[in-house]
């Protein structure tokens, strides 16, 4: 008897906790604008999704978000946005990745959508996702793409979303059948296609969106590959591979800069970051290294390293650094591309180790030249291993500084 009463008795009903004890526990008024139309939701939820619908007011509140609209009148008003990865990162902002240097965010009208938003809602970031892109499609059947002069098809949409068509290509893909297909979002309003022929054209046009506007969204050049979306991976000879990879070493630098803002100068030194391009037209990125305290230090190509006195020591080649074993880089904690702090200097016995490009003097001449000034030449030094075995990139092997230009 004792084991069918086991069997057949009903455990006891435990009390669901209430939405003014959960509102309590979190210091949460219960007066929140909005809140009121969002209870009966909370109503019909067991006990554990009460404790993460309150989290999700307890997150909104913390982040200065407000409170969700009804998910009934919402629905029609929902478009996909395209943004850097970084910002996605940055911006406390419900983000998934797409491809890689950009993310995707959600637009209720105006306003970016919330992460906690789903958990209020009670919906699923695909459903959300599903119906942002169905309106975004219903909003682009009858506009076509723009042909310009130079033959690559431009968006004509005008509502500030061109970008975002990147993630319908049913618009676009058929422009050029048959052919390989190239994409560039340089603006949220612009999207522009070409075929591979047409890549010298496409970059133009990619400049001059850049140029043109204030508010930049990518300068890489993406390539279709099936049913993929990568950036294009042009190799010498290819004229548009030196010009690519400045584009892709630019976005990174526009990463970095707006990155500065958020990290603790107590921390250590904020290392800024530039870009320079050789005389045979490779763009190669640098960081500055001063002596005389803790460095949060970005990844780029090269590291100046300089003296107390801020006098240059030399131009490094990045991936050598860890021949000096002594210094160990811990990452940063903040969004964006990684940042290494590094406490202590290199001694000149262990800048010794690493594979310069540039010494004292020619830095010296190198930074201090004004654009459109004749370039110094710097003779490249011997690597100190051999090309098969160096952490070298093979952009940067037998590298010659002479400089035509540079951006900083």
């Amino acid at each position: 008897m004792s084991f069918l009463s086991r069997l057949f008795s009903r455990a006891e009903s435990v009390p669901l906790p209430s939405l003014e004890e959960l509102l309590q526990e979190r210091g949460i008024p219960r007066d929140l604008p909005g809140l009121d139309d969002l209870v009966p939701d909370f109503e019909h939820q067991q006990a554990e999704e009460r404790v993460q619908w309150v989290d999700a007011l307890a997150a909104l509140r913390e982040a200065g978000q407000p409170l969700p609209p009804m998910w009934p009148d919402v629905q029609e008003i929902l478009v996909p946005e395209l943004v850097p990865s970084w910002q996605g990162e940055r911006d406390g902002f419900y983000y998934k990745p797409f491809v890689d240097g950009l993310c995707q965010q959600v637009l209720v009208g105006t306003q970016r959508m919330p992460g906690a938003w789903l958990t209020l809602w009670g919906v699923t970031a695909e459903d959300v996702l599903e119906r942002a892109l169905d309106q975004l499609r219903d909003r682009s059947r009858k506009t076509p793409f723009q042909r310009l002069p130079s033959g690559i098809y431009q968006s004509a949409y005008g509502d500030g979303l061109d970008a975002s068509r990147l993630l319908l290509p049913e618009l676009w893909l058929d422009l050029f059948p048959g052919q390989n297909t190239f994409v560039a979002v340089p603006n949220p309003d612009r999207l522009l296609v070409a075929p591979q022929v047409l890549l010298p054209k496409l970059l133009e046009a990619l400049d001059g969106a850049l140029a043109d506007s204030d508010h930049r969204l990518f300068a890489t050049i993406f390539q279709v590959l099936g049913d993929d979306i990568l950036p294009a991976n042009l190799q010498e000879p290819h004229p548009i591979a030196q010009p690519q990879r400045e584009l892709r070493q630019s976005d990174l630098l526009h990463a970095y800069r707006a990155q500065e803002s958020a990290l603790d100068p107590s921390q250590g030194a904020i290392a800024p970051v530039g870009m320079m391009r050789t005389q045979q037209g490779r763009a190669i990125s640098y960081t500055i290294w001063s002596e005389g305290g803790p460095v949060q230090l970005p990844e780029t190509d090269m590291i100046v390293f300089c003296n107390t006195k801020g006098r240059p020591l030399g131009m490094y080649i990045r991936k050598t650094l860890p021949r000096i074993h002594e210094l160990k880089g811990v990452p940063v904690e903040v969004w964006g591309p990684m940042r290494l702090r590094y406490e202590g200097f290199p001694t000149a016995e262990q800048l010794s180790r690493l594979e310069c490009v540039a010494n004292a003097d020619q830095v010296l001449e190198i930074l201090n030249t004004a654009p459109g000034q004749k370039r110094p030449q710097a003779q490249a030094v011997p690597p100190a291993v051999s090309q098969a075995a160096s952490p070298v990139p093979p952009h940067l092997r037998g590298l010659n500084l002479g400089m035509q230009s540079r951006d900083d």
